[in-house]
Parts: C-alpha cells; structure tokens; sequence
C-alpha cells in the first residue's frame, strides 16, 4: 500500500510529460504547416513575374532599371535561409514591384492592357493571401513559443530540443509610415 502512492505519483508525471511533448509537438507542426503556407503563396506570385515583366517590357523601354531589379529581387528570395532573411527579401521584392506598378501610371497604355491589368489583379490578390498565411504562420509561431517559454512546459521543451520559431515579417517602411491626412 505505501507504494501505490509513489507510483501514481510517478505515473501521473510521465502522463503530464506526455501530455506537454505531444502539445509542443503539435505547435511545431502547426508553425511548419504555416510557414509551407506562406512559401506557397511566394511561389505563386514569384511565378507571375516574369508574366508582369514580359508585360511592361514592351511599354517601358527605357526604364530598363525599374524592370532589372525587380528580376533581381525575384531572384535573391530563394537564397533566404530564414523567415527573418525571407520577409526582408520578400520585402525588397515588394518595393521592386510598387516601382514597376508607379511606373506603369506613366504608360496610359499599358495600364489599359488586358494582360497588364490581369497580371495587376492576380498580384494584388496574392498580396492579400500572402498577408493571410503570415498572420497565420505568425500566430502558430506565437503559440509554440509561448509554450517553450512557458513553465512547466520549458522543462519538456530544454529537454527534447525544441527551439524557437521566427517571425515572418516583411521589412517595409512605407508600412509603417502614418499616413498623412489633411481636410485643407
């Protein structure tokens, strides 16, 4: 009898213990189901780039730059090694495509092109799910780590290895400007 209790003691423990590894391990994969949500959406609108460029080329000659560096930013998101170097990547990528649209205002043709104009809707469209899947990805990353940082549950997370998540967020000041509002 007196070694029913340790016993329960010890079992109900090992279950808690159980009971916190599957949580954080749930919470991984939530952020990993996340983050392969956001790199869907990346690729998507990385895929549609080069249907933009082709698009303004011909309008636009003379402002090969604009159309340069937007190539070039397409190209620099896939080296990212971490969702921090991604938004800031995907963040530059952004600003290289607004360019391209400013640009586009200059060219009343090429605004009224139906490709354009199709190309136009389609990117503005991934915008918003792109900003969808990062304020999920986000989230689960907000709860994982919260759990990690958590007692009890940071004894279980030390133990079995489990580090922190990132933030994807994309670097753009233009963002974060208040906007300017005036009734003159």
């Amino acid at each position: 009898m007196e070694y029913i209790v340790p016993i329960v003691i010890l079992g109900l423990l090992g279950l808690w213990g159980v009971l916190i590894y599957n949580k954080l391990v749930y919470n991984r994969n939530l952020v990993e189901e996340g983050w392969s949500g956001i790199e869907t959406q990346l690729k998507r609108r990385s895929n549609l780039i080069p249907n933009l460029v082709e698009a303004v080329k011909g309008y636009v000659g003379h402002e090969k730059g604009v159309l340069e560096k937007v190539t070039e930013a397409r190209s620099r998101t896939g080296q990212a090694s971490s969702p921090a170097e991604r938004g800031k990547l995907e963040g530059m990528l952004g600003q290289a495509l607004a360019n391209v649209f400013a640009v586009a205002e200059a060219y009343p043709e090429l605004k009224a092109n139906e490709n354009f104009m199709n190309l136009h809707e389609q990117l503005s469209s991934l915008e918003d799910e792109i900003q969808m899947a990062r304020r999920y990805y986000n989230g689960t990353v907000r709860n994982l780590n919260v759990l990690i940082e958590s007692f009890p549950s940071n004894l279980i997370a030390g133990s079995f290895g489990f580090v922190q998540a990132e933030f994807f967020e994309i670097e753009n000041e233009a963002d974060r400007a208040v906007p300017q509002v005036s009734f003159s």
